[in-house]
């Protein structure tokens, strides 16, 4: 290996370019960009799950169109969620109509949203998992895309305030919500507890199917995971859009045959990516990202080799 350092100093400098680019992207963190597409402000929060640790912040403003980027470490979960009808004064203090976190702040310092709201969950790792669930409940539509081709857009579109049964609706105006059976009743049938418990006893209820029929790819009760949780290698950046547009006319046809164009995908037309999501439409994944990660390791092992031979 003397001889080679010596003899070919640009070459050794560009194999161990490739392998602290390898180890670095193995290790490196995600993003996650906010984006509110809705009538007025929100102030998205976040809860990092036990053993995670905290976001640069756990509350912010978000402006109607505006965007923001928060940077996540490998191995990250937690959920995001926003909350609406925020008065909050010059120090930041206050409270909200929906989604409030009970900090009497902007920044939610580890704790919760109030059901009801619409929530985005998040396990980051060698493999990612994400879902949209309404089991605590629903306050505005959401949709989570990954940066990755091929990994499934999830979410909810539609306005399930205007579909909520009126034994589950809550508030008026900037504190309208749709809660979820359980909250609205409590009982154990409802709440997946006690002999309820288990995925054989606790089923779909009229209330989840209600919530199920408008958001086919959405949690809608305890144990709705297998058309509810979605994977998508690690090491991917994801967006999480609040009040995201509606799917274009009913009679809009797919420029495409891939149903989950990405966000800088040039094909948008008739927001057809939407209207599959809607109607919860399977997606054809391909393993790029799994490959370009594949990639990356056969050019560290590579370089490894010939430094060593």
């Amino acid at each position: 290996m003397a001889s080679l350092i010596s003899s070919s100093p640009a070459v050794v400098t560009t194999l161990l370019f490739l392998i602290l680019s390898f180890f670095q992207g193995a290790v490196a963190g995600i993003t996650f960009t906010f984006t509110n597409r809705c009538g007025g402000t929100v102030w998205p929060g976040v809860l990092a799950n036990s053993g995670s640790s905290p976001l640069e912040t756990t509350g912010f403003a978000l402006a109607a169109g505006e965007a923001r980027s928060l940077s996540a470490p490998a191995g990250w979960s937690g959920r995001f969620w926003a909350r609406t009808g925020c008065a909050f004064d010059a120090s930041g203090k206050g409270s909200c109509a929906t989604g409030d976190c009970g900090s009497g702040e902007v920044e939610c310092r580890g704790r919760g949203a109030a059901p009801p709201a619409t929530l985005a969950e998040f396990t980051l790792g060698g493999k990612d998992y994400y879902d949209v669930s309404l089991v605590d409940g629903y306050n505005l539509p959401m949709v989570v895309e990954a940066a990755a081709a091929g990994c499934p857009v999830t979410g909810c579109v539609a306005d399930l305030n205007d579909r909520c049964p009126a034994e589950l609706r809550a508030g008026q105006g900037a504190a309208r919500a749709c809660r979820s059976a359980c909250e609205a009743f409590g009982t154990p049938e409802y709440c997946c507890s006690g002999q309820f418990g288990n995925p054989d006893t606790c089923r779909p209820s009229v209330y989840s199917q209600v919530f199920k029929a408008a958001c086919p790819r959405s949690y809608s009760y305890a144990y709705d995971d297998a058309t509810s949780t979605f994977t998508c290698a690690g090491g991917t950046d994801y967006s999480i859009t609040f009040c995201p547009p509606r799917s274009g006319t009913p009679n809009s046809q797919k420029a495409t045959k891939d149903p989950w164009p990405r966000p800088n995908d040039v094909q948008l037309e008739g927001d057809s990516w939407l209207a599959s999501l809607a109607t919860g439409e399977t997606d054809g994944a391909t393993p790029t990202a799994v490959a370009s990660f594949q990639l990356q390791a056969a050019l560290a092992a590579a370089a490894i080799i010939a430094l060593l031979v």
